[in-house]
């Protein structure tokens, strides 16, 4: 019997993705969840916690695969280094962990965890593969909603967006999963580059609103670095082919 690939995140929006696809190519899928849900057909749940370091070694125990996609707004790093110590012990041979483009170049403390998850990788001692991808649309639609509820649409200058389709990253994610270990890989993007008003003007279009454009600017290294395209895939990255425009239509109908 083939051991079954581990999938931290295998119920949020890219595991959602995942792990269909896992399932298609005929593996079995073990997910780490936080909450107890019942066995599927060819699909195991495993109740843990990464942040509190609980059920996680129960999670590793007899897989050689895993794939890293559990990710929030902190804690990322300690979270990461739990699933490592655990991985280690199991003798896992494969470990496949998503970042995000600019990691290493934005100056926030997100940017910096997502930076420390992927060095706690890198330097497991495991052969690994790491994937760094853009914001999904559905993260980006997310903010534009809740930028939309605002009497104005505030749009900070020089910061531009390459937002991916969570699909495509999946799809990327399921093909380096199953081959072999290859360290760090071309960046995946969106196929086009926006500023937030761009981004706005569709949404806005197909909800029927109206809203001001107000220029606002970001202060600080950060804002610095958003205006230098600090988070924007640099040369040799790969692009996905499904634009936010598309996505939306989709969505909203």
């Amino acid at each position: 019997m083939t051991a079954p690939i581990l999938v931290t995140g295998g119920t949020g929006t890219l595991g959602a993705h995942v792990v269909p696809l896992l399932r298609a190519s005929g593996h079995d899928v073990r997910i780490l969840t936080r909450h107890t849900r019942p066995a599927t057909d060819g699909i195991d749940h495993v109740t843990g916690d990464l942040l509190k370091d609980e059920g996680v070694e129960a999670a590793v125990d007899g897989v050689e695969t895993v794939l890293h996609l559990a990710g929030g707004p902190k804690g990322d790093d300690r979270a990461t280094r739990a699933l490592v110590r655990a991985a280690s012990g199991a003798g896992v041979r494969h470990l496949v962990h998503v970042s995000v483009i600019g990691a290493d170049r934005v100056p926030l403390a997100w940017m910096r965890t997502k930076l420390e998850s992927e060095r706690a990788v890198a330097d497991s001692g495991i052969p690994w593969t790491i994937l760094r991808a853009a914001q999904f649309h559905d993260l980006v639609l997310t903010m534009v909603e809740k930028m939309a509820k605002l009497p104005v649409f505030p749009v900070p200058g020089g910061m531009r967006l390459q937002p991916v389709d969570a699909r495509e990253v999946a799809a990327r994610l399921v093909e380096l999963t199953l081959g072999t270990p290859s360290g760090l890989v071309p960046d995946l993007a969106g196929p086009h580059l926006y500023d937030l008003a761009a981004l706005a003007r569709p949404y806005l279009r197909r909800t029927g609103r109206r809203r001001p454009m107000l220029p606002v600017r970001i202060p600080g290294k950060a804002g610095r670095a958003y205006r230098a395209g600090a988070n924007l895939a640099p040369a040799g990255a790969e692009a996905g082919k499904r634009t936010w425009e598309e996505f939306l239509a989709e969505r909203l109908g």
